[in-house]
Protein backbone atom coordinates (compact mmCIF):
# COMPACT_ATOMS: atom_id res chain seq x y z
CA UNK A 1 0.00 0.00 0.00
CA UNK A 2 1.36 3.43 -0.88
CA UNK A 3 2.28 5.85 1.89
CA UNK A 4 -0.50 8.18 0.72
CA UNK A 5 -3.11 5.47 1.07
CA UNK A 6 -1.71 4.33 4.37
CA UNK A 7 -1.98 7.88 5.65
CA UNK A 8 -5.55 8.17 4.35
CA UNK A 9 -6.60 4.90 5.99
CA UNK A 10 -4.89 5.88 9.26
CA UNK A 11 -6.64 9.26 9.18
CA UNK A 12 -10.00 7.59 8.65
CA UNK A 13 -9.24 5.13 11.44
CA UNK A 14 -8.39 7.98 13.81
CA UNK A 15 -11.64 9.73 12.91
CA UNK A 16 -13.53 6.51 13.62
CA UNK A 17 -11.85 6.19 17.01
CA UNK A 18 -12.76 9.80 17.83
CA UNK A 19 -16.34 9.05 16.86
CA UNK A 20 -16.33 11.55 13.99
CA UNK A 21 -17.41 8.85 11.57
CA UNK A 22 -19.19 5.54 12.15
CA UNK A 23 -17.63 2.14 11.48
CA UNK A 24 -19.94 1.86 8.48
CA UNK A 25 -18.72 5.20 7.14
CA UNK A 26 -15.11 4.13 7.81
CA UNK A 27 -15.65 0.98 5.77
CA UNK A 28 -17.25 2.87 2.89
CA UNK A 29 -14.62 5.63 2.78
CA UNK A 30 -11.72 3.20 3.14
CA UNK A 31 -13.14 1.21 0.24
CA UNK A 32 -13.06 4.34 -1.91
CA UNK A 33 -9.44 5.02 -0.94
CA UNK A 34 -8.43 1.47 -1.74
CA UNK A 35 -10.38 1.46 -5.00
CA UNK A 36 -8.73 4.67 -6.27
CA UNK A 37 -6.05 3.24 -8.55
CA UNK A 38 -5.88 -0.39 -7.62
CA UNK A 39 -3.11 -1.29 -10.03
CA UNK A 40 -0.73 0.85 -8.02
CA UNK A 41 -1.34 -1.19 -4.92
CA UNK A 42 0.34 -4.25 -6.29
CA UNK A 43 3.67 -4.13 -7.97
CA UNK A 44 2.90 -6.37 -10.91
CA UNK A 45 -0.92 -6.36 -11.07
CA UNK A 46 -2.83 -9.14 -12.79
CA UNK A 47 0.29 -10.67 -14.24
CA UNK A 48 1.32 -11.53 -10.68
CA UNK A 49 -1.51 -14.04 -10.26
CA UNK A 50 -0.22 -17.17 -8.54
CA UNK A 51 3.27 -15.64 -8.55
CA UNK A 52 2.76 -13.28 -5.66
CA UNK A 53 0.81 -13.30 -2.44
CA UNK A 54 0.36 -10.41 -0.01
CA UNK A 55 -0.02 -11.41 3.63
CA UNK A 56 -1.28 -8.67 5.91
CA UNK A 57 -0.40 -8.85 9.59
CA UNK A 58 -0.13 -6.49 12.52
CA UNK A 59 3.23 -4.90 11.81
CA UNK A 60 6.44 -4.32 13.73
CA UNK A 61 8.40 -7.49 14.44
CA UNK A 62 5.66 -9.60 12.83
CA UNK A 63 6.76 -8.50 9.36
CA UNK A 64 10.25 -9.98 9.58
CA UNK A 65 9.10 -12.97 11.63
CA UNK A 66 6.42 -14.05 9.15
CA UNK A 67 8.87 -13.64 6.30
CA UNK A 68 11.58 -15.70 8.01
CA UNK A 69 9.26 -18.48 9.15
CA UNK A 70 6.81 -18.78 6.30
CA UNK A 71 7.38 -16.38 3.41
CA UNK A 72 10.91 -17.29 2.34
CA UNK A 73 10.30 -21.03 2.68
CA UNK A 74 7.08 -20.86 0.65
CA UNK A 75 8.85 -18.99 -2.13
CA UNK A 76 11.55 -21.66 -2.25
CA UNK A 77 8.91 -24.41 -2.35
CA UNK A 78 6.64 -22.87 -4.97
CA UNK A 79 8.34 -19.94 -6.69
CA UNK A 80 5.55 -17.68 -5.42
CA UNK A 81 6.78 -14.48 -3.80
CA UNK A 82 5.15 -13.56 -0.49
CA UNK A 83 5.06 -9.91 0.48
CA UNK A 84 4.40 -8.91 4.07
CA UNK A 85 2.21 -5.89 4.82
CA UNK A 86 1.88 -4.66 8.40
CA UNK A 87 -1.18 -2.47 7.83
CA UNK A 88 -3.26 -4.31 10.43
CA UNK A 89 -6.17 -6.40 9.07
CA UNK A 90 -8.96 -5.09 11.24
CA UNK A 91 -12.46 -6.31 10.46
CA UNK A 92 -13.27 -2.92 8.91
CA UNK A 93 -10.12 -2.86 6.78
CA UNK A 94 -10.78 -6.37 5.44
CA UNK A 95 -14.36 -5.40 4.60
CA UNK A 96 -13.05 -2.27 2.88
CA UNK A 97 -10.68 -4.37 0.78
CA UNK A 98 -13.50 -6.64 -0.34
CA UNK A 99 -15.96 -3.83 -1.03
CA UNK A 100 -13.40 -1.97 -3.12
CA UNK A 101 -14.01 -4.59 -5.80
CA UNK A 102 -10.27 -4.80 -6.38
CA UNK A 103 -8.68 -6.35 -3.28
CA UNK A 104 -4.91 -6.12 -3.11
CA UNK A 105 -4.60 -8.44 -0.10
CA UNK A 106 -4.53 -12.24 -0.32
CA UNK A 107 -4.04 -13.56 3.20
CA UNK A 108 -4.92 -11.85 6.47
CA UNK A 109 -3.87 -12.59 10.03
CA UNK A 110 -7.39 -12.43 11.41
CA UNK A 111 -9.28 -12.88 14.64
CA UNK A 112 -11.41 -16.02 14.15
CA UNK A 113 -14.55 -14.20 15.29
CA UNK A 114 -13.99 -11.62 12.53
CA UNK A 115 -13.55 -14.45 10.05
CA UNK A 116 -16.86 -15.95 11.19
CA UNK A 117 -18.58 -12.60 10.67
CA UNK A 118 -16.91 -11.68 7.37
CA UNK A 119 -17.20 -15.22 6.04
CA UNK A 120 -20.94 -15.22 6.66
CA UNK A 121 -21.10 -12.02 4.60
CA UNK A 122 -19.32 -13.69 1.69
CA UNK A 123 -16.08 -11.71 1.99
CA UNK A 124 -13.74 -14.64 2.68
CA UNK A 125 -13.01 -17.87 0.86
CA UNK A 126 -13.97 -21.09 2.65
CA UNK A 127 -10.86 -22.90 3.84
CA UNK A 128 -10.10 -25.80 1.53
CA UNK A 129 -9.52 -28.61 4.00
CA UNK A 130 -8.43 -30.92 1.20
CA UNK A 131 -5.28 -28.75 1.12
CA UNK A 132 -5.16 -27.45 4.72
CA UNK A 133 -4.85 -30.34 7.19
CA UNK A 134 -7.19 -30.22 10.19
CA UNK A 135 -5.10 -32.92 11.83
CA UNK A 136 -2.33 -30.33 12.15
CA UNK A 137 -4.49 -28.10 14.34
CA UNK A 138 -5.60 -28.39 17.93
CA UNK A 139 -9.14 -29.86 17.93
CA UNK A 140 -11.86 -27.27 17.45
CA UNK A 141 -9.65 -24.52 16.02
CA UNK A 142 -10.39 -24.85 12.32
CA UNK A 143 -13.33 -22.76 11.10
CA UNK A 144 -15.17 -22.55 7.80
CA UNK A 145 -13.39 -19.33 6.83
CA UNK A 146 -10.22 -19.33 8.94
CA UNK A 147 -7.53 -21.81 9.93
CA UNK A 148 -5.68 -21.40 13.21
CA UNK A 149 -1.95 -20.98 12.80
CA UNK A 150 -0.99 -19.84 16.29
CA UNK A 151 -2.16 -18.86 19.76
CA UNK A 152 -1.57 -15.67 21.67
CA UNK A 153 -2.86 -14.00 24.81
CA UNK A 154 -3.76 -10.56 26.03
CA UNK A 155 -1.65 -10.28 29.17
CA UNK A 156 -0.39 -7.70 31.63
CA UNK A 157 3.10 -6.34 30.98
CA UNK A 158 4.55 -3.94 33.53
CA UNK A 159 7.57 -1.79 34.34
CA UNK A 160 9.19 -3.66 37.22
CA UNK A 161 11.28 -0.65 38.25
CA UNK A 162 8.13 1.32 39.07
CA UNK A 163 6.72 -1.09 41.63
CA UNK A 164 9.71 -2.30 43.65
CA UNK A 165 9.30 -5.91 44.70
CA UNK A 166 5.56 -5.90 44.01
CA UNK A 167 4.22 -7.55 40.87
CA UNK A 168 0.62 -7.41 39.66
CA UNK A 169 -1.34 -10.62 40.09
CA UNK A 170 -4.37 -9.97 37.89
CA UNK A 171 -6.73 -7.44 36.36
CA UNK A 172 -7.74 -5.95 39.72
CA UNK A 173 -4.15 -4.76 40.09
CA UNK A 174 -4.18 -3.34 36.56
CA UNK A 175 -7.04 -1.05 37.56
CA UNK A 176 -5.50 -0.19 40.95
CA UNK A 177 -3.36 2.94 40.46
CA UNK A 178 -2.94 3.43 44.20
CA UNK A 179 -1.18 0.12 44.72
CA UNK A 180 0.50 0.25 41.29
CA UNK A 181 0.98 3.93 40.32
CA UNK A 182 1.38 5.19 36.78
CA UNK A 183 -0.44 5.37 33.49
CA UNK A 184 -1.97 2.43 31.66
CA UNK A 185 -2.44 1.39 28.04
CA UNK A 186 -5.33 -0.61 26.60
CA UNK A 187 -6.16 -2.09 23.20
CA UNK A 188 -8.12 0.40 21.12
CA UNK A 189 -10.10 -2.32 19.37
CA UNK A 190 -11.77 -3.39 22.62
CA UNK A 191 -10.92 -7.09 22.79
CA UNK A 192 -9.56 -7.88 26.27
CA UNK A 193 -10.52 -4.47 27.70
CA UNK A 194 -14.05 -5.64 28.45
CA UNK A 195 -12.88 -8.84 30.12
CA UNK A 196 -10.19 -6.99 32.09
CA UNK A 197 -12.70 -4.46 33.42
CA UNK A 198 -15.16 -7.15 34.48
CA UNK A 199 -12.50 -9.31 36.14
CA UNK A 200 -11.26 -6.22 37.99
CA UNK A 201 -14.84 -5.52 39.04
CA UNK A 202 -15.13 -8.92 40.67
CA UNK A 203 -16.69 -11.11 37.99
CA UNK A 204 -15.42 -14.68 38.26
CA UNK A 205 -13.58 -16.02 35.20
CA UNK A 206 -16.14 -18.79 34.72
CA UNK A 207 -18.96 -16.22 34.65
CA UNK A 208 -17.43 -13.74 32.17
CA UNK A 209 -19.59 -14.69 29.17
CA UNK A 210 -21.94 -13.38 28.01
CA UNK A 211 -20.09 -10.14 28.77
CA UNK A 212 -21.94 -7.54 30.83
CA UNK A 213 -21.01 -4.68 28.51
CA UNK A 214 -22.81 -1.99 30.51
CA UNK A 215 -20.80 -2.88 33.60
CA UNK A 216 -17.56 -3.14 31.63
CA UNK A 217 -18.07 0.21 29.89
CA UNK A 218 -18.89 1.94 33.18
CA UNK A 219 -15.62 0.62 34.63
CA UNK A 220 -13.63 1.66 31.56
CA UNK A 221 -15.21 5.14 31.45
CA UNK A 222 -14.40 5.73 35.13
CA UNK A 223 -10.78 4.67 34.52
CA UNK A 224 -10.12 6.81 31.44
CA UNK A 225 -7.99 9.47 33.15
CA UNK A 226 -5.42 6.79 33.94
CA UNK A 227 -5.03 5.60 30.34
CA UNK A 228 -2.25 7.31 28.41
CA UNK A 229 -2.71 5.43 25.13
CA UNK A 230 -5.04 3.06 23.37
CA UNK A 231 -2.67 1.11 21.13
CA UNK A 232 -3.76 -0.28 17.80
CA UNK A 233 -0.82 -2.33 16.52
CA UNK A 234 2.02 -4.43 17.85
CA UNK A 235 4.75 -1.82 17.39
CA UNK A 236 2.69 0.77 19.24
CA UNK A 237 2.05 -1.56 22.16
CA UNK A 238 5.79 -2.19 22.48
CA UNK A 239 6.80 1.47 22.35
CA UNK A 240 4.29 2.68 24.94
CA UNK A 241 6.07 0.55 27.57
CA UNK A 242 9.63 0.87 26.27
CA UNK A 243 9.32 4.67 26.10
CA UNK A 244 8.03 4.79 29.67
CA UNK A 245 4.66 6.32 28.78
CA UNK A 246 2.81 3.61 30.67
CA UNK A 247 3.81 1.65 33.75
CA UNK A 248 1.44 -1.17 32.85
CA UNK A 249 -0.32 -2.28 29.66
CA UNK A 250 -2.44 -5.13 28.43
CA UNK A 251 -0.55 -6.36 25.36
CA UNK A 252 -0.30 -9.40 23.14
CA UNK A 253 1.89 -12.11 24.66
CA UNK A 254 3.67 -12.28 21.31
CA UNK A 255 4.98 -8.78 21.98
CA UNK A 256 5.43 -9.06 25.75
CA UNK A 257 8.40 -11.39 25.48
CA UNK A 258 9.98 -9.07 22.89
CA UNK A 259 9.46 -6.08 25.17
CA UNK A 260 11.09 -8.03 27.97
CA UNK A 261 14.11 -8.71 25.74
CA UNK A 262 14.32 -5.16 24.38
CA UNK A 263 14.14 -3.65 27.87
CA UNK A 264 16.80 -5.95 29.30
CA UNK A 265 14.27 -7.51 31.64
CA UNK A 266 12.95 -4.24 33.01
CA UNK A 267 9.52 -4.84 31.48
CA UNK A 268 8.05 -8.10 32.77
CA UNK A 269 4.75 -9.88 32.16
CA UNK A 270 2.39 -12.28 33.88
CA UNK A 271 0.01 -14.97 32.59
CA UNK A 272 -2.46 -14.60 35.48
CA UNK A 273 -5.95 -13.78 34.12
CA UNK A 274 -4.54 -13.59 30.62
CA UNK A 275 -7.09 -13.91 27.84
CA UNK A 276 -6.02 -16.55 25.37
CA UNK A 277 -7.06 -16.58 21.75
CA UNK A 278 -6.26 -18.43 18.56
CA UNK A 279 -4.81 -16.44 15.67
CA UNK A 280 -5.76 -17.52 12.19
CA UNK A 281 -5.16 -16.98 8.51
CA UNK A 282 -8.01 -16.25 6.13
CA UNK A 283 -8.20 -15.63 2.39
CA UNK A 284 -10.05 -12.69 0.85
CA UNK A 285 -12.73 -13.67 -1.67
CA UNK A 286 -11.39 -12.82 -5.12
CA UNK A 287 -7.81 -12.42 -3.89
CA UNK A 288 -5.48 -11.45 -6.74
CA UNK A 289 -2.90 -14.16 -6.05
CA UNK A 290 -5.44 -16.93 -6.40
CA UNK A 291 -7.34 -19.04 -3.88
CA UNK A 292 -5.35 -22.23 -4.41
CA UNK A 293 -2.00 -20.51 -3.89
CA UNK A 294 -3.28 -18.94 -0.69
CA UNK A 295 -4.56 -22.30 0.60
CA UNK A 296 -1.19 -23.88 -0.16
CA UNK A 297 0.48 -21.14 1.84
CA UNK A 298 -1.72 -21.89 4.87
CA UNK A 299 -0.93 -25.59 4.52
CA UNK A 300 2.77 -24.77 4.32
CA UNK A 301 2.48 -22.71 7.53
CA UNK A 302 1.26 -25.80 9.39
CA UNK A 303 4.75 -27.30 9.33
CA UNK A 304 5.98 -27.84 12.94
CA UNK A 305 9.48 -26.53 12.21
CA UNK A 306 8.10 -23.33 10.68
CA UNK A 307 5.80 -22.80 13.65
CA UNK A 308 8.83 -23.29 15.88
CA UNK A 309 10.54 -20.41 14.07
CA UNK A 310 7.48 -18.25 14.72
CA UNK A 311 7.60 -19.23 18.36
CA UNK A 312 11.30 -18.32 18.56
CA UNK A 313 10.89 -15.01 16.79
CA UNK A 314 7.50 -13.83 18.02
CA UNK A 315 6.45 -16.07 20.89
CA UNK A 316 3.44 -17.42 19.01
CA UNK A 317 2.01 -20.50 20.66
CA UNK A 318 1.95 -23.20 17.99
CA UNK A 319 -1.35 -24.22 16.43
CA UNK A 320 0.14 -27.56 15.43
CA UNK A 321 0.55 -29.61 18.64
CA UNK A 322 3.45 -31.46 17.02
CA UNK A 323 5.50 -28.31 17.59
CA UNK A 324 5.11 -28.53 21.39
CA UNK A 325 7.78 -31.21 21.72
CA UNK A 326 10.27 -29.05 19.79
CA UNK A 327 10.16 -26.17 22.27
CA UNK A 328 13.16 -26.16 24.64
CA UNK A 329 12.35 -26.43 28.34
CA UNK A 330 13.81 -23.01 29.14
CA UNK A 331 11.46 -21.32 26.66
CA UNK A 332 8.22 -22.95 27.71
CA UNK A 333 7.54 -20.04 30.08
CA UNK A 334 6.80 -17.75 27.10
CA UNK A 335 4.50 -20.23 25.33
CA UNK A 336 0.84 -19.23 25.80
CA UNK A 337 -0.37 -22.81 25.26
CA UNK A 338 2.09 -24.42 27.64
CA UNK A 339 -0.01 -26.25 30.28
CA UNK A 340 1.50 -24.24 33.15
CA UNK A 341 0.50 -20.97 31.44
CA UNK A 342 -2.82 -22.20 30.08
CA UNK A 343 -4.19 -23.02 33.53
CA UNK A 344 -3.81 -19.38 34.60
CA UNK A 345 -5.74 -18.01 31.63
CA UNK A 346 -9.25 -17.62 30.28
CA UNK A 347 -10.19 -18.40 26.65
CA UNK A 348 -11.92 -15.69 24.63
CA UNK A 349 -15.40 -16.77 23.53
CA UNK A 350 -15.22 -16.64 19.72
CA UNK A 351 -18.95 -17.22 19.23
CA UNK A 352 -19.85 -14.35 21.59
CA UNK A 353 -17.51 -12.06 19.69
CA UNK A 354 -18.87 -13.11 16.30
CA UNK A 355 -22.37 -12.11 17.41
CA UNK A 356 -21.61 -9.01 19.46
CA UNK A 357 -18.28 -7.48 18.47
CA UNK A 358 -19.50 -4.79 16.08
CA UNK A 359 -21.96 -3.17 18.46
CA UNK A 360 -19.64 -3.58 21.44
CA UNK A 361 -16.76 -1.89 19.60
CA UNK A 362 -18.96 1.01 18.50
CA UNK A 363 -19.88 1.74 22.13
CA UNK A 364 -16.30 1.22 23.36
CA UNK A 365 -14.97 3.59 20.69
CA UNK A 366 -17.41 6.30 21.76
CA UNK A 367 -16.25 6.00 25.36
CA UNK A 368 -12.50 6.07 24.75
CA UNK A 369 -12.70 8.88 22.20
CA UNK A 370 -15.05 11.13 24.20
Amino acid sequence: MSETRKHSIETLSARAVRGEISRRQFTQLAALVLAGTPMLLRSTGASAQAKELVLVNWGGDAITAYDAAYGQAFTKETGITVKMDGSGPTEGAIAAQFKSGAPTWDLVDVDPFSAITLGAQGMLEPIDYSIVDKNKMRPGFGWEHAASTYFFSYIIAYDSEKFGSQAPTGMADFFDVTKFPGKRSLYKWGVSSWEAALLADGIAPASLYPLDLKRAHDKIAAFKENVVAYWGGGAESQSVLLDGEASMAIVWSTRASLIEQDSGGKIKFIWDQGLISPGALAVLKGNPGGKDAAMKFIASAQDPQKQLIMFDKLGQGPANPATDALIPADKKRINPVDPENMKKQIPLDMEWYAKNYGAALDEYTKIISA
